[in-house]
């Protein structure tokens, strides 16, 4: 589905966008990061063109490459009327334009043997290609033609309101993205993103080919687009057919300029009950920050010690995680997973997991238990272990041309340039226990929690108990 993508991501940091941090002060030099040794990778070479537009890649020397259009525009600037637009545009992206039809847009992308696919998240629209290194000037010359000049036939706008109702009903049976769906209309309750990315049925049952296009009109502008590519690409001749195909996007708006407007966080708590089911699905999270902020690195720093744990792994009790060993011998819950999803100005840090009805409670105690100690009495050595396993992961996710090129985009769109591994790990190096205590008392200590259940919740720890276990009596 469009809109799994980026779900459960983990932020990366930049420079400060709200208060100087101990993080950013630990540093005493801006030399700091040219003492290290460089590694053996490839440079991410950035041009502007006139109209705005960003051409960001890296050349690995390969056969292969991926090319993709990154749009800083997703479902959070949409509105209650038009709630769903921005995921049934990338529906209708790929029905034909003026050059091509459905049909032949298939078939040519078929002959080169690439793939073409795209994705919608609250703040993202994503269109890309992947492709032999010698097809690059037709996967740029597709993606040109798609943004631009698709027809949107009233006919096939028709026939994708069934698919996307389809989708709905499927996304309906992943209890997962069933369940951030209500984290965030819990937590982010009237404002946009407390609403879905596929919208509501009435929505996707009423939208038109004129939403469509005002909705592009409204957002897809130069200075929001960046033309991303890693693999076998020579960036001169990308930046020439960045030129070509994309120098004619315009940068003026046709009415008032779109903000993106601040989403309040609302500590608060949503249930859906089904006695049927027969395990509780159940998120709790608090409000962290936004992609940019230095606070970040240490907050994923934290949700990594908390970690993930699944009863179905051999490990069993045995790995890193102190909330795993604790909740394991005793079969407190099937799996739980923590995560840290990063927006432009907020964000959701928490646990997600299914349980069994009878142990809910008991799992709840545990986990803030967990949290209490990150503000309290976490560890140099568990701090230290986090860290060395969130530099390998950075790395180990960045395996293969489509990965590095959504590395490229995301960060070009979040922090307006690539992050260098050797600053990431510069500043997660930075990170010690007491920063990393001080950090989980500001974003967790006494804070009002969002939750969301679905299932035989019954038993769920009520809010107000839940709420007063979100501190320790401090002497």
């Amino acid at each position: 589905m469009a809109s799994k993508l980026l779900r459960l991501s983990s932020g990366v940091l930049t420079q400060a966008t709200r208060r100087p941090s101990l993080v950013s002060q630990r540093f005493k030099s801006p030399l700091a990061f040219n003492e290290r040794p460089s590694l053996n990778v490839p440079e991410t070479r950035v041009t502007t063109l006139s109209n705005g537009l960003r051409v960001a890649s890296e050349d690995s020397g390969l056969p292969t490459c991926t090319v993709g259009l990154w749009i800083d525009a997703g479902s959070r600037y949409e509105n209650e009327k038009n709630n769903g637009v921005a995921h049934f545009l990338e529906h209708m992206i790929f029905k034909g334009t003026n050059s091509r039809s459905q049909q032949q847009l298939e078939m040519e992308v078929e002959n080169m043997g690439a793939h073409l696919n795209a994705y919608t998240s609250r703040e993202q629209t994503v269109y890309y290609a992947k492709s032999f290194s010698k097809d690059l000037e037709k996967a740029v010359n597709i993606l040109s033609d798609i943004t631009q000049y698709s027809t949107f036939g009233e006919d096939e706008i028709d026939r994708e309101r069934g698919v996307i109702l389809r989708e709905m009903q499927e996304v309906e049976t992943n209890l997962q993205e069933v369940v951030f769906d209500h984290l965030h209309a819990t937590a982010y309750q009237g404002t946009p993103l407390g609403r879905t990315i596929l919208g509501p049925t009435q929505n996707i049952q009423s939208i038109s080919r004129q939403d469509i296009t005002d909705y592009i009109n409204n957002h897809y502008k130069a200075p929001r687009i960046v033309l991303a590519a890693s693999g076998g690409v020579n960036h001169e001749q990308l930046v020439s057919l960045a030129e070509k195909n994309f120098g004619c996007i315009g940068i003026t708006y046709p009415g008032e300029i779109p903000r993106l407007d601040p989403c309040r966080f609302t500590g608060s708590e949503i249930r859906v009950r089904d006695d049927d089911m027969p395990l509780a699905h159940v998120a709790i999270a608090v409000e962290s920050v936004g992609w940019a902020h230095p606070d970040n690195i240490p907050l994923m720093i934290a949700n990594t010690i908390v970690g993930s744990w699944d009863r179905s792994h051999g490990a069993g009790a045995n790995v890193a995680s102190r909330l795993a060993q604790n909740v394991a011998p005793l079969n407190l819950c099937n799996s739980f997973q923590s995560f840290n999803t990063c927006y432009t100005d907020t964000g959701l840090w928490g646990v997600y997991f299914i349980v069994d009805r009878m142990k809910i409670d008991d799992f709840i105690y545990n986990l803030t238990n967990e949290w209490m100690r990150l503000c309290n009495s976490v560890t140099d050595f568990e701090v230290e272990r986090a860290k060395n396993f969130l530099k390998a992961n950075i790395l180990l996710q960045l395996d293969g041309t489509t990965p590095i090129c959504e590395d490229i985009g995301r960060q070009m769109l979040c922090y307006g340039r690539r992050i260098p591994y050797i600053e990431m790990e510069a500043r997660i190096d930075a990170v010690d226990a007491n920063i990393v205590r001080e950090t989980c008392t500001r974003y967790i200590y006494d804070r009002c929690p969002a939750v969301a259940g679905v299932g035989p919740i019954e038993a769920l720890t009520d809010y107000n108990r839940l709420r007063s276990s979100m501190y320790w009596a401090r002497w």
